[in-house]
Protein backbone atom coordinates (compact mmCIF):
# COMPACT_ATOMS: atom_id res chain seq x y z
CA UNK A 1 0.00 0.00 0.00
CA UNK A 2 1.41 3.42 -0.95
CA UNK A 3 1.75 6.29 1.53
CA UNK A 4 -1.15 8.17 -0.09
CA UNK A 5 -3.46 5.16 0.11
CA UNK A 6 -2.44 4.57 3.69
CA UNK A 7 -3.13 8.22 4.61
CA UNK A 8 -6.57 8.20 2.97
CA UNK A 9 -7.52 4.96 4.71
CA UNK A 10 -6.36 6.34 8.06
CA UNK A 11 -8.03 9.80 7.91
CA UNK A 12 -11.57 10.57 6.85
CA UNK A 13 -12.23 14.16 5.82
CA UNK A 14 -15.74 15.43 6.47
CA UNK A 15 -17.57 18.56 7.54
CA UNK A 16 -18.69 19.11 11.10
CA UNK A 17 -21.96 17.37 11.88
CA UNK A 18 -25.18 19.28 12.59
CA UNK A 19 -25.16 20.85 16.05
CA UNK A 20 -28.66 21.51 17.45
CA UNK A 21 -27.31 24.36 19.58
CA UNK A 22 -26.70 26.36 16.39
CA UNK A 23 -29.64 25.63 14.07
CA UNK A 24 -29.13 28.65 11.83
CA UNK A 25 -26.20 30.71 10.72
CA UNK A 26 -26.93 34.41 11.02
CA UNK A 27 -27.46 35.73 7.49
CA UNK A 28 -28.28 39.34 8.46
CA UNK A 29 -25.03 40.78 7.12
CA UNK A 30 -25.33 38.86 3.86
CA UNK A 31 -28.93 39.98 3.44
CA UNK A 32 -28.08 43.66 3.95
CA UNK A 33 -24.95 43.51 1.79
CA UNK A 34 -26.80 41.95 -1.15
CA UNK A 35 -29.58 44.54 -0.85
CA UNK A 36 -27.15 47.47 -0.96
CA UNK A 37 -25.01 45.83 -3.67
CA UNK A 38 -28.09 45.41 -5.88
CA UNK A 39 -29.00 49.09 -5.76
CA UNK A 40 -25.39 50.16 -6.22
CA UNK A 41 -25.13 47.83 -9.22
CA UNK A 42 -28.29 49.08 -10.94
CA UNK A 43 -27.19 52.65 -10.20
CA UNK A 44 -23.94 51.99 -12.04
CA UNK A 45 -25.02 49.59 -14.80
CA UNK A 46 -28.83 49.88 -15.07
CA UNK A 47 -31.64 47.47 -14.26
CA UNK A 48 -31.09 45.40 -17.40
CA UNK A 49 -27.54 44.44 -16.42
CA UNK A 50 -27.83 40.69 -15.80
CA UNK A 51 -25.17 40.31 -13.04
CA UNK A 52 -27.13 42.77 -10.85
CA UNK A 53 -30.02 40.31 -10.78
CA UNK A 54 -27.92 37.86 -8.76
CA UNK A 55 -27.83 40.36 -5.88
CA UNK A 56 -31.61 40.73 -6.07
CA UNK A 57 -32.16 36.97 -6.03
CA UNK A 58 -29.83 36.68 -3.04
CA UNK A 59 -31.46 39.39 -0.93
CA UNK A 60 -34.96 38.13 -1.80
CA UNK A 61 -33.86 34.71 -0.60
CA UNK A 62 -32.05 35.83 2.56
CA UNK A 63 -34.02 38.84 3.82
CA UNK A 64 -37.38 38.81 5.56
CA UNK A 65 -40.02 40.58 3.44
CA UNK A 66 -40.69 43.07 6.23
CA UNK A 67 -37.06 44.24 6.11
CA UNK A 68 -37.17 44.67 2.34
CA UNK A 69 -40.39 46.69 2.60
CA UNK A 70 -38.90 48.86 5.35
CA UNK A 71 -35.70 49.48 3.39
CA UNK A 72 -37.68 50.28 0.22
CA UNK A 73 -39.69 52.85 2.19
CA UNK A 74 -36.49 54.31 3.62
CA UNK A 75 -34.94 54.59 0.15
CA UNK A 76 -38.06 56.35 -1.17
CA UNK A 77 -38.03 58.76 1.78
CA UNK A 78 -34.29 59.38 1.55
CA UNK A 79 -33.66 57.99 5.03
CA UNK A 80 -31.89 54.73 4.12
CA UNK A 81 -28.88 54.43 6.46
CA UNK A 82 -26.31 53.58 3.76
CA UNK A 83 -25.05 55.20 0.61
CA UNK A 84 -26.31 53.46 -2.52
CA UNK A 85 -24.11 55.49 -4.85
CA UNK A 86 -22.03 53.30 -7.16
Amino acid sequence: MSEAEEATSKYVLQTAPFDARFPNTNQTKHCYQNYTDYFKCIGAKGEDYVPCKQFKRAYNSLCPNSWIEKWNDQRENGTFPASLEP
